[in-house]
């Protein structure tokens, strides 16, 4: 992954025939699109209610959409994420039907001109999230060991060595700043995309949630990130985990 795997549509965007089956008469606003294809979009019934859809085109191995749907299933015992309504594949793609939740994206509007507010919030979720979910019960890794496996010979080289554990949680293992949720009050309400979340050392997501505030808020943020969180930086781990991130 990278900080430039997804961003908002900013142009118009053909809406998939399933997608528009799965709206009904909800309004369908499209909120996300990725390098690999793949789409979000928001169903607006008129009483209010919201679902978004994940769609991916079919033949893109790289966005499991059955990976995501297991880890809501099982972290939705402990901690706010979107509730699975539906799953499905058909010729042109896979989906990902899930309940909307309270609560804007960090990036939204709203927190870009709040950032220090956004950033602290964003530390004391991931704080929550690393609190709740159990990771002696997680059937789910985000391993460094493997991560490391995957990389490519020089990549490999470049990335370092690995430092010792300081902490095993359930990590996000995307948890840059879109995808937490907040409500008015600058409180974290919930986590999204969770395709990719697995025990972990907690540096691992401490050190790419921080990296993000630079992409998305611009210089300064980390601080109140980590004021949020309750821990000091680590330089040595960040600057593993984030060299990581990047090779990856």
């Amino acid at each position: 992954m990278s900080r430039t795997l997804a961003a908002a549509p900013s142009e118009p965007v053909v809406v998939p025939e399933r997608v528009c089956l799965l709206a009904g008469d909800d309004d369908v606003t499209p909120v996300w699109r990725n390098v690999l294809g793949g789409l979000t979009f928001r169903l607006s019934a008129a009483d209010g209610a919201q679902r978004y859809v994940k769609w991916v085109p079919a033949g893109t191995p790289e966005l499991d959409l059955d990976a995501e749907a297991a880890r809501l299933a099982w972290a939705g015992r402990y901690t706010p994420v979107p509730r699975v309504l539906d799953r499905g594949d058909d010729d042109e793609g896979g989906w990902l039907l899930t309940a909307g939740l309270p609560g804007r994206s960090a990036v939204d509007p709203h927190w870009l001109a709040r950032p220090e507010t956004a950033a602290r919030a964003i530390g004391a979720g991931l704080r929550a999230m690393h609190g709740a979910l159990p990771a002696d019960g997680c059937p789910f890794s985000w391993g460094v060991a493997d991560r490391v496996a995957r990389l490519s010979p020089d990549a490999r080289a470049r990335v370092g060595d690995v430092p010792a554990v300081d902490r095993l949680v359930v990590c996000h293992g995307d948890p840059c700043a879109p995808n937490t949720l907040l409500d008015d009050d600058g409180r974290w309400t919930a986590h999204v995309d969770l395709d990719a979340l697995g025990v972990a050392d907690r540096w691992a997501d401490l050190a790419v949630a921080s990296y993000s505030l630079e992409w998305n808020y611009g210089d300064g943020y980390e601080p109140a990130f980590f004021e949020g969180y309750g821990i000091a930086p680590d330089a040595g781990r960040i600057a593993f985990y984030r060299r990581l991130w990047d090779l990856g």
